[in-house]
């Protein structure tokens, strides 16, 4: 293989312009001929392809974002936007794709192969750390450090005015970040996706804090919460307490996705970046390069897409007896 292309597609996370450069450099080391792709599988399609160098990627592991940018797109689901980003790739030799993002990536990824064979090994580019494959994705880190700022920052007003705070944080289908960041924010409960948590047992939690004298809390409420988002599920607590209890909502929003990524986003994206270039390299595709129990692995992209990736019982009971 002698020339390859990097690409950021879905949403951005902290920690992909250290994966990307993890690439360039990595190739530039093997004497591989590296592209960039901007705007993932829009700019392919268009032909927004540039070679890049070492100099390219200077000076951008400590940046947030993406500098190749990224986009979702609508035309490459279709089997004539596959085929022009097909024959752009022809165009310009590229004979194999490094793709940082996370399931709608990879879904594209296999469906280009079956249809044009062109080989990619994917990085784990999300901060919902959704994916299977990996212990941790690129930006989750960042993400859950991001949202704890933001709690510890809360909990001194909830404090100080006695108040409820409902903090909602990302996760439409994951409850990852709420987990990590509702342990370490010291939260009293934890609402997630992955397990239904009624009303009434939210209440309960808020009642036996009262009854210890307890004048402030902190929930945390992923977006994809099966009760609804944080502000559906203050206005349920509210109709059962009455208006004597002073609750305010929160939603952190899309500072979670941007901001500079910790060390550990830095070291593990650039681990994935040459991992998933020289898998490439030696003839992997259609995997997803993943850190799981320290050890590099490979994962099919079908399995990363199908097999679901549950939150640990471990951290749910420890939400519950830590509230106590």
């Amino acid at each position: 293989m002698k020339r390859i292309a990097v690409f950021t597609s879905g949403g951005d996370a902290p920690g992909m312009n250290a994966c990307i450069r993890a690439v360039v450099r990595g190739a530039v080391y093997h004497g591989i001929e590296v592209f960039g792709v901007r705007r993932g599988y829009n700019g392919m399609i268009n032909g927004d392809i540039f070679q890049m160098t070492s100099h390219s990627v200077s000076n951008i592991v400590q940046r947030g974002g993406t500098i190749l940018k990224s986009a979702r797109s609508k035309e490459f689901m279709t089997p004539e936007g596959r085929r022009k980003a097909f024959e752009q790739l022809q165009k310009n030799n590229i004979e194999g794709l490094v793709a940082i993002g996370g399931n709608g990536t990879f879904t594209g990824a296999t469906i280009f192969y079956d249809e044009f064979g062109i080989p990619t090994v994917g990085a784990p580019g999300t901060i919902d750390n959704d994916l299977y494959g990996t212990d941790h994705t690129i930006g989750f880190d960042t993400a859950v450090n991001t949202a704890l700022e933001a709690i510890d920052k809360i909990r001194d007003t909830a404090d100080s005015h006695d108040r409820v705070f409902f903090i909602e944080v990302m996760g439409r289908d994951s409850g990852y970040i709420a987990i990590q960041s509702g342990i370490a924010g010291g939260a009293e409960m934890v609402m997630v996706p992955e397990v239904l948590t009624p009303i009434p047992e939210v209440i309960e939690t808020l009642k036996q804090g009262w009854s210890r004298s307890k004048s402030s809390s902190i929930i945390i409420v992923a977006e994809g919460d099966e009760e609804g988002n944080a502000a559906e599920v203050a206005e349920k607590i509210r109709l059962h307490v009455g208006s004597g209890v002073d609750m305010r909502v929160t939603t952190l929003g899309h500072i979670q996705r941007g901001g500079v990524p910790t060390a550990y986003d830095r070291i593990l994206a650039s681990r994935l970046g040459l991992g998933a270039l020289e898998g490439l390299m030696n003839g992997e595709k259609n995997v997803m390069a993943g850190v799981v129990n320290n050890e590099l692995v490979y994962t099919p992209f079908r399995d990363t897409i199908r097999l679901p990736k549950p939150i640990s019982e471990d951290m749910l009971r420890m939400v519950r007896i830590l509230s106590v």
